[in-house]
């Protein structure tokens, strides 16, 4: 067998053992994954040294980007939830919708907060809104849930100024405006077909029918002040705004100012979900008349559902480190060379190939654009801005069990593997075939 092959069947393997070990052994994920980092480990000739190496520096950096903003996002939605906030907030949704239309005002709620927002933070700031208006609508859990899912894993893949898009734009040199416009095109086909359309189908199916709650919502708290609807809405979108203000500055300020600086301080992910509950205690919180103690108390509690997600994502971080290390970006890109499939089709296939091995989005879409970068420079904006596309919709096929969305949608909604997959690694699949039939659609017309 190949060096390459044998890379390939490490990750094979590695896969195999975790779903046996989860399914039918019953171990913890996390110790389920790290067991089958270490056979893929094992199998692809990784020194054994450099295993556990490759494992820790994988889980540190996986866990430097998303852990501090899960646990902050859980004390905000603490907040939000405790203060009558998120109350507030679907009432008003409620109020105005119809029924009908409910699940629609959801994805498109979930679009706008999750335009600046990684998708992790924009989904710890929906999960009370989404379980407070699946319960005073009386609507299913997931016709709530699977909208505000599709949107915001929508925009992630397609839309900048996610990193993924980002990094394929730059490193293809396409169009940041065109990118931007064609990929809200793309987008909202993709939405509607993952999100309210295959949300309805998936409320009837038997199987699904024990999804009925969250995991992470806390107990509520006696409020002697609600918060008004515009307090309610400012503080859920100030991580967006302070976002959306730091990727603005890069084209209004010189990089060296004072006020670009500033920008891009505020508007880190971290410092900004780190403001945002420093907001929400003071307005939500104490403004509300819960006792501080109480209050702390409350937060404090908050962190605790979220410590074995946390570890989960890290060892998910760890086998992906081992598999980088092991060379399955190259070993897949050596595969590639010998295929002579149409561009869009070669880039979103590449692209889907490093997601299933590597379980991350933006190692796809780095190494993906990487490749078209060296094999195919010089091409038209249009061209390159739709390949860029291509491959943000290839990030995103078919997330399993590998990457941090998969056990933080288990973790939250309370699933089995199985229900993962149907609710969540199908809703992906959805959006990245209709991802690549409408790049493709666009090339066709366009090209």
């Amino acid at each position: 067998m190949s060096s390459d092959s044998l890379i390939l069947f490490s990750c094979i393997a590695a896969l195999a053992a975790i779903i046996l070990s989860i399914a039918y052994a019953k171990l913890p994920p996390f110790l389920a994954i790290f067991l089958g980092t270490i056979l893929a480990g094992l199998i692809a000739g990784v020194p054994l040294e450099h295993i556990a190496k490759s494992f820790s520096k994988g889980a540190g950096g996986i866990l430097g980007e998303s852990g501090y903003i899960i646990a902050m996002g859980a004390m905000l939605g603490s907040l939000m939830a405790n203060t009558g906030a998120a109350d507030r907030l679907a009432e008003f949704i409620i109020t105005k919708t119809s029924s009908r239309l409910l699940p629609w005002v959801m994805a498109f709620t979930a679009m706008l907060i999750g335009l600046p927002l990684f998708f992790e933070v924009g989904l710890v700031l929906m999960l009370p809104l989404i379980a407070t208006v699946s319960a005073r609508s009386g609507q299913s859990l997931l016709r709530i849930a699977v909208p505000v899912l599709a949107g915001l894993t929508t925009l992630h893949a397609l839309v900048p100024p996610h990193p993924g898009p980002i990094i394929a734009i730059t490193t293809l040199h396409a169009d940041m405006g065109l990118t931007l416009l064609l990929g809200i095109v793309i987008a909202i086909p993709a939405v509607i077909f993952a999100g309210p359309l295959y949300g309805k189908w998936l409320s009837h199916k038997p199987s699904l029918a024990t999804v009925t709650q969250l995991t992470t919502l806390p107990a509520s708290v006696p409020v002697a002040r609600s918060p008004s609807l515009p307090l309610a809405i400012g503080v859920i979108i100030l991580p967006a705004l302070l976002m959306l203000a730091r990727s603005l500055s890069l084209y209004i300020f010189n990089g060296q100012s004072a006020l670009a600086q500033f920008f891009d301080f505020i508007g880190e992910p971290l410092i900004a979900l780190t403001l945002t509950v420093l907001v929400a205690l003071l307005t939500l919180g104490w403004r509300s008349g819960i006792e501080k103690k109480q209050l702390g108390e409350a937060l404090t509690a908050s962190i605790a559902p979220v410590a074995v997600l946390l570890l989960t994502i890290g060892a998910g971080g760890g086998l992906k480190g081992v598999l980088v290390e092991a060379g399955i970006s190259q070993s897949i890109t050596h595969f590639t060379h010998h295929t002579h499939a149409p561009l869009l089709l070669l880039a979103w296939g590449i692209a889907v190939a490093l997601r299933q091995a590597t379980g991350s989005a933006t190692v796809a879409t780095t190494t993906t654009a990487g490749i078209f970068a060296a094999s195919f420079q010089g091409l038209p904006p249009l061209e390159s801005s739709l390949i860029a596309l291509s491959i943000g919709a290839g990030s995103v096929f078919f997330c399993h069990i590998n990457d941090a969305g998969y056990w933080m949608i288990k973790s939250f909604f309370d699933l089995t593997l199985k229900q993962t997959l149907w609710i969540w690694s199908l809703l992906q699949n959805i959006v990245s075939l209709i991802g690549l039939m409408m790049v493709s659609i666009l090339w066709w017309v366009l090209i």
